[in-house]
């Protein structure tokens, strides 16, 4: 066990080449393995290393930024060299290495920034964890932002990587500072905000340029790539998101055997203000995914999931243990875990989760009056079901199905009733 805990602390050799070339028939692309000068752990003796490892601990990793080569295919022309983000990060924008990066640590800044391109026009936080948000939510301030975005799953930010897309505020960096994270990501730092984070000595706080022209990344696309266990590789087009305004979502409406069915209630102002918030976030999500969004922030996230009932169940109970965490630390300042625990041992009284176990009931786990969004088409009925019973009022979802005309049924039927809309386009990402 002594030497599986010193894999993490390892930062390994790789043997990949200094510079990678890739040719799509007469084009080619020119890219430049990434090192960094970092101090060692132990010693404090700089080392010149690239990433740390892999997804795991003994699996050699790499960081390529793209250098060279404007690529064209079709009527598709592809993100041009000199726009780097996290793959253009230099030791001066590493404010405090803590340590070597993983795959993982960048990977989750990567996709926080994918998320966080559009979500540009207020102070917004996505706090992300395994290559997907825990939380993400917007606020009248970046220190509102973060504390929402923390509250929607304080579990699951433990450990895991901030994103900001405003610079850091001392405000912020103290209330971070409450918080164990090991990655930090944001456009600047204020001098005093920095002074704090610093305290954190594990800690990597990274600065991203170009994070100001984040939303032009909307429409750049990139080449992804997908390697098969014999070696071969799956190539196309990152996707575009269509939906950048309420305006493009189109008020539910399907034909079956002769019939027309359309959703009978539109959406009002605030469900198309979160139904586009929710749709920006789903961007980030590993499909099979469903969410819960209320307020500007996630409530609950479902990620990764067979079916699409199952994900939907999967939110709700996210959403219940969450809501029910957050009332219990706010309340006696311990996870609703520990107070099951201590309960248990007879250290507290039983009345005290009943208490937050019945209002967590009550407000449904926070999903009462959410919107509900889905990176795919619900086949039958039962999906849509499950935010229903749980009290959405907007459904989110691409349409196409055959049996569209059954949710459309089921947000009409409700009591009060749900209104939906269709993206007219799928959101899948693996």
């Amino acid at each position: 066990m002594k030497d599986f805990k010193q894999a993490y602390k390892t930062v390994m050799d790789d043997h990949f080449p200094p510079e990678m070339v890739i040719q799509f028939g007469k084009q080619t692309l020119v890219y430049r393995k990434r090192a960094w000068k970092i101090p060692d752990e132990g010693t404090g003796e700089l080392i010149e290393k690239g990433l740390r490892y892999g997804e795991n601990p003994g699996q050699e990793a790499a960081l390529y930024e793209l250098v060279n080569g404007n690529l064209v295919l079709g009527d598709c022309r592809f993100i041009e060299p000199g726009n780097g983000l996290v793959s253009a990060i230099t030791e001066e924008d590493m404010l405090q290495s803590g340590k070597h990066p993983g795959k993982t640590n960048l990977t989750d800044a990567d996709n926080a920034m994918n998320i966080l391109k559009f979500l540009t026009k207020k102070p917004a936080a996505a706090i992300m964890k395994h290559n997907n948000p825990c939380g993400v939510a917007y606020g009248k301030t970046l220190v509102e932002a973060y504390d929402r975005a923390n509250k929607a799953d304080r579990i699951a930010a433990f450990g895991g990587c901030a994103a900001f897309n405003r610079p850091i505020d001392k405000a912020t960096a103290e209330l971070m500072g409450k918080n164990y994270l090991e990655v930090v990501v944001a456009p600047d730092y204020e001098e005093r905000a920095l002074e704090i984070l610093r305290t954190k000595k594990n800690l990597r706080i990274i600065r991203i340029g170009r994070m100001e022209a984040l939303e032009g990344y909307r429409t750049r696309r990139f080449v992804d790539f997908k390697s098969l266990i014999d070696g071969g590789i799956i190539v196309q087009q990152s996707p575009l998101n269509a939906v950048t305004s309420a305006q493009d979502f189109k008020p539910a409406v399907a034909t079956y055997k002769g019939k027309e069915y359309h959703i009978e209630r539109l959406p009002t102002q605030a469900e198309y203000e979160d139904m586009l918030f929710g749709w920006c976030v789903e961007q980030g999500v590993t499909s099979n995914s469903v969410l819960y969004v209320k307020d500007g922030i996630t409530v609950g996230i479902g990620t990764g999931e067979q079916d699409r009932v199952g994900v939907a169940e999967i939110a709700v109970f996210k959403a219940y243990t969450k809501y029910a965490d957050a009332l219990c630390f706010r309340r006696h300042g311990i996870p609703y875990k520990q107070l099951e625990q201590e309960i248990a041992a007879g250290k507290r009284d039983s009345g005290e989760k009943q208490e937050i176990d019945n209002e967590t009931k009550k407000a449904r786990g926070g999903i009462k009056g959410a919107v509900m969004i889905s990176d795919a088409f619900f086949p039958f009925r039962d999906g849509v079901e499950v935010g229903i019973k749980e009290g959405v009022t907007a459904l989110v979802h691409p349409g196409g199905s055959d049996r569209d005309f059954e949710s459309i049924e089921a947000c009409n039927e409700a009591d009060p009733q749900v209104t939906m809309v269709f993206t007219g386009q799928r959101a899948f990402k693996h």
